[in-house]
This record gives structure tokens, C-alpha cells and sequence, in this order.
């Protein structure tokens, strides 16, 4: 069986818009895929880690306590998912690459947060996606793929069908320095998943059609990030 790491976000899993139903159909489609490939699931913050995070900063907070608060939050976020795969996934997530190995022995989506302050859940699948020999890592964001600018601030920018992972560094730019970043993808994680060869595909996560055929290795509607 192929592996996939997929890395979800906070803002696809829980925006406050048809969470229930979309939590419901994302679980069966996972859940079926994982009968013909092992499924690894690394879940993000979102808007809800994003509150935590800014309302602590506000009230003095350093940033490996805001660090700590948002990793908390996508581990909530994993463990709602949980709920919606029953047994067919860890109740509760992974916290090391090594347990998720151990796990995926047992269950069919491996589940897993965020791990370390510093660490964005992209890292995190990235770094994942290399210790269990991934066959592809998919990022499951909220907009369709890589673009040139943010669409959301530039409507003329242009979606990019396939980019080396050089290009996609330098689009990034210099990642974060504080807790709680919004990126398409974590440019330090597009370097882990580079020196070990791993195809990124970058999907809008709630196009779940586009989401399917990015797991199994079909075309699919967003971006490809190769060598």
C-alpha cells in the first residue's frame, strides 16, 4: 500500500460553516481510502488556534506559550476527526513519528497535531511524510493550489499547475518567526519533503472530488510540487 500524509487545516476542518457534514464526509472518504492505502492525518489550528493565540499575545504572552496553546488546538482538532472515523483512527493523536508508525499497524488513519513549539503541522506531515516513507504529501488548504500572489488580496493572481520545490521556497518566503502563521505552505517543511523527494500536491481541502484523486495519485485540480 502507498503511504499519504496528508496535512489538514485548522481553516478546512472547523471554519464554522457545515463543520458536521463536512467532518462526516471527509471521514468516510478517508476511511474508505485507508482499505487500499495507509492514511496519515496531521491536523491544524485554524482560526480557533489562531484566537488562542492572538487574545495571549495581547495578555503578554511569550511565543512558546502561544507556541503550546495552538499546538493544544490541533490536537482538538485531531481528535475531532477521531470522532468522525470511529474506529477506523487513533482517539487520540500521535505525538511522535515514531507512535504513528506504530499505529498505523493497528489503524487505518493515523491522526496527529501539532508536536513541538516552533513546529507548523505542515512541518510536522513533512517531516512525518519522511520517516514513514511517504508516497506523496498532500496539503489540504483553503485555496485551490499555489498561486503567484495570495488570490484572497490579488484576484489576478495566477494558480500554478506544477512548480519545483525551489519555486515554491521562494514564494513562501522566509516562513514564520511567530506563532500562529497563515501560509499556503510552510517554506521550512518544502525543504524537509525536497531533500527526501516527496511530491507535494496542494488541494483545496474542502473539494473533497480533488482531494480524493490527489490521495490516490490521480490529476487533480490544484498544484504539484516536484524536483
Amino acid at each position: 500500500m502507498d503511504r499519504v500524509v496528508i496535512s489538514i487545516g485548522g481553516s478546512v476542518l472547523v471554519p464554522g460553516d457545515g463543520d458536521v457534514d463536512f467532518l462526516a464526509q471527509l471521514a468516510k472518504l478517508l476511511g474508505g481510502l485507508s482499505l487500499s492505502h495507509r492514511i496519515f492525518a496531521v491536523t491544524g489550528g485554524g482560526k480557533v488556534s489562531r484566537f488562542y493565540i492572538e487574545t495571549g499575545r495581547a495578555l503578554g504572552a511569550r511565543e512558546r506559550r502561544l507556541d503550546e496553546l495552538g499546538i493544544e488546538i490541533t490536537r482538538m482538532n485531531a481528535r475531532l476527526l477521531a470522532i468522525a472515523l470511529g474506529s477506523r483512527a487513533n482517539p487520540e493523536p500521535a505525538r511522535t513519528y515514531a507512535e504513528a508508525g506504530r499505529l498505523s499497524r493497528r489503524y487505518g488513519v493515523v491522526l496527529m497535531g501539532g508536536t513541538a513549539p516552533g513546529w507548523t503541522t505542515d512541518r510536522v506531515a513533512a517531516s512525518l511524510a519522511r520517516v514513514v516513507g511517504a508516497a506523496r504529501l498532500v496539503n489540504a488548504t483553503s485555496v485551490d493550489g499555489v498561486y503567484t500572489e495570495d488570490p484572497r488580496v490579488n484576484p489576478r493572481a495566477r494558480r500554478l499547475e506544477r512548480i519545483s520545490y525551489d519555486e515554491l521556497i521562494e514564494l513562501m518566503g522566509a516562513g514564520h518567526t511567530r506563532a500562529g502563521p497563515s501560509l499556503v505552505f510552510d517554506p521550512v517543511a518544502a525543504r524537509v519533503i525536497a531533500k527526501a523527494a516527496i511530491p507535494l500536491l496542494v488541494v483545496h481541502g474542502r473539494d473533497l472530488a480533488a482531494l480524493r484523486s490527489a490521495i490516490v495519485g490521480e490529476p487533480f485540480h490544484g498544484t504539484t510540487v516536484t524536483g
